[in-house]
């Protein structure tokens, strides 16, 4: 904050990556999020890497105080693949990634892309052990019969090592592409949305989900809008906003039926809050964040010029 204003002054700080302008395809970064704490931060690309960065502990506590943030770990979390069936193929890109609440010593976070979603594990090692009665240091099993007494194994230090490991995958729960996911405050169910429906997977169950929005309709020619975004109230388990393509927030209570289409609330976001007349179509919500019952909208709309522009609203759901 300024000195004697109470105002927030942002400030350039770092730079992730390269700022050359021949960049591969693969290396361009398709989303970002901060853990809970804001002590990790990850980016996915569109090569299906994650990357993850660590805040640095010496810029942090430095006056005035920076944030500057170093690779911490780096591994492929979506490979290519072909649907046959549909002889369809589906890119690695990531399209999302969200962050557990942390429970012990190791991070969770959630990553996807057009149709599969997997829980991934990164943890930390620093001590090894050697000594093993029935196997060799390399690994390999030892005969049974050929050693004699009993020795006891021991913990010996090590360099630090991060490891990322999957822990589930969700998959074949999607027609369409994913484009958002979300976890819910109760920390064992997420929801994860397309262009025409909502699911609800439990985090240890990857061969059921349940569906809780279908917009689809019966005739595809008679489909107005899609589903761009969805997410869970930050404290209330029953509660999510989904939005659309045509400029509408919706606001649910899975406590009311088990197929939400009938909404609880909802808000339209209208023309006029731009106050422009070169906008030619209806504003596009492309992301959406719920705090409390305000609902942060990131807004997107073309103009006669076939500009984009990028509009941040807070919208009131208790109206």
């Amino acid at each position: 904050m300024a000195a004697g204003t109470g105002e927030v002054q942002w400030c350039f700080s770092q730079v992730k990556g390269t700022v050359e302008e021949d960049v591969t395809e693969a290396d361009i970064i398709s989303t970002v999020e901060f853990n809970h704490d804001g002590e990790l931060l990850a980016t996915g690309d569109k090569g299906g890497r994650v990357v993850i960065f660590q805040r640095d502990q010496a810029t942090k506590n430095s006056s005035p105080r920076r944030g500057d943030y170093n690779v911490y770990s780096t591994f492929q979390s979506h490979e290519p693949e072909f649907d046959y069936l549909k002889s369809l193929e589906i890119e690695e890109k990531i399209n999302k990634i969200k962050w557990l609440s942390r429970q012990n010593h190791a991070h969770f976070l959630l990553s996807t892309n057009d149709k599969t979603v997997k829980l991934w594990k990164v943890s930390e090692r620093d001590k090894m052990w050697e000594g093993y009665n029935l196997k060799d240091d390399d690994g390999s099993l030892r005969d049974p019969m050929g050693f004699g007494n009993l020795k006891v194994p021991l913990v010996k230090p090590m360099e630090l090592m991060v490891e990322a490991s999957p822990r589930r995958i969700f998959a074949n729960a999607h027609t369409y592409h994913i484009n958002s996911i979300s976890v819910n405050s109760d920390g064992e169910t997420y929801i994860s949305a397309d262009d025409l429906r909502i699911n609800l997977w439990h985090l240890a169950v990857t061969d059921q989900s349940f569906n809780i929005v279908d917009i689809k309709p019966a005739n595809m020619e008679e489909l107005t809008e899609v589903i761009t975004a969805a997410e869970f109230h930050p404290h209330e388990c029953n509660t999510f906003v989904y939005s659309s393509s045509k400029g509408t927030i919706r606001l649910c209570d899975m406590r009311a039926q088990a197929l939400c289409d009938q909404h609880s609330k909802s808000k339209s976001i209208s023309l006029s809050v731009y106050g422009c007349l070169c906008v030619t179509n209806i504003p596009r919500v492309c992301a959406i964040r719920l705090c409390d019952m305000r609902a942060q909208a990131l807004c997107d709309q073309h103009s006669k010029s076939k500009s984009i522009s990028l509009s941040c609203l807070w919208l009131s759901l208790c109206d």
